[in-house]
């Protein structure tokens, strides 16, 4: 077991962070956490950290006394066709930034250690037991990822099994992502509270996100016209407008006017189903997915009925 000592802001301890990498190791340290009376709080992460990611240890740290970071870039939710074998891996950064920002533990298996002896190869990843979301993991990113929740949910309730901590920390950015998670929480009675964490964003608006380093100057010039397109769209319900379809084709317009942007979906849905909407009534989501080169990103933003002008 690798120990890394650094010190932690507003807090008045020194502690050690711990790197472990197999389940063994892992179940050992959170014992001794438990046998000290402490609460866990988790982070899952593929790592490639930022500070959207520090917002969630922060917040885990402020709630619970003992702060665990998993660190793995899960293959069973890549498509061959995507990013799994580039995808940034900065291992002694992210020990860094989890110290700094309160963590006491990071697991970082690898895929053997979480898979045993599953077949995987160059981003195809099969195993013998899987953990699916019928329904809410079909559409959006579902059916623009086939497969994608079906690898998140696996892993996820696997990391629940390894650490069963209190509670679990999401950034509200994958709003999809945190909706099926909490609905195989409730399914299947895991005893862990969901926390949801709202999107951090850079100067521009660009929510934070590790892919945003894929992007070329010019594609990170236009890329800001995600938090453009949604930012419209919650000024026009606050001034009153209600046609989610009218709001939807403004959306569209706004991203097929942009140089290198490659629509995928722009478009309100209900906060609760993720149902595309016709009228705003009550809460919605407004969900926008894009790509600029090979990078695909994804935004959401609250809006509601009982918006109204500043």
């Amino acid at each position: 077991m690798r120990l890394t000592t650094s010190t932690k802001h507003d807090y008045d301890m020194i502690m050690p962070l711990q790197t472990v990498s197999t389940v063994h190791e892992l179940r050992r340290a959170i014992a001794s956490a438990r046998h000290g009376g402490k609460t866990l709080g988790f982070v899952p992460t593929m790592g490639a950290l930022h500070e959207g990611h520090g917002s969630l240890i922060r917040r885990a740290a402020s709630e619970c006394s003992f702060v665990i970071v998993s660190i793995f870039v899960n293959p069973l939710q890549f498509r061959p066709s995507e990013d799994f074998a580039r995808y940034p891996r900065t291992r002694e950064h992210d020990q860094a930034l989890c110290a700094q920002f309160g963590a006491q533990l990071i697991f970082a298996p690898t895929v053997e250690e979480m898979y045993g002896h599953a077949s995987f190869a160059a981003g195809e990843m099969a195993t013998s037991t899987y953990v699916e979301v019928p329904g809410i993991s079909d559409i959006l990113e579902g059916l623009s990822r086939p497969g994608h929740f079906r690898g998140v949910s696996t892993v996820v309730a696997k990391l629940f099994h390894q650490v069963q901590p209190d509670k679990a920390y999401f950034g509200q950015k994958d709003a999809q992502q945190l909706a099926v998670i909490r609905q195989m929480v409730r399914d299947l009675h895991i005893p862990v509270v969901i926390v949801g964490c709202p999107t951090l964003r850079e100067e521009d608006g660009l929510a934070m996100s590790s892919r945003n380093r894929y992007l070329t100057p010019e594609q990170r010039s236009h890329s800001t016209v995600l938090y453009h397109a949604l930012n419209e769209v919650k000024e026009r319900v606050q001034d009153g407008e209600r046609d989610a379809e009218f709001l939807r084709v403004i959306m569209q317009g706004m991203l097929d006017d942009t140089p290198g942007c490659v629509r995928d979906y722009a478009l309100l849905v209900d906060s609760t189903t993720f149902k595309p909407l016709q009228r705003i009534e009550g809460d919605a989501l407004v969900l926008i997915a894009a790509r600029f080169g090979n990078t695909r990103l994804i935004d959401n933003m609250h809006v509601t009925s009982e918006m109204k002008q500043a």
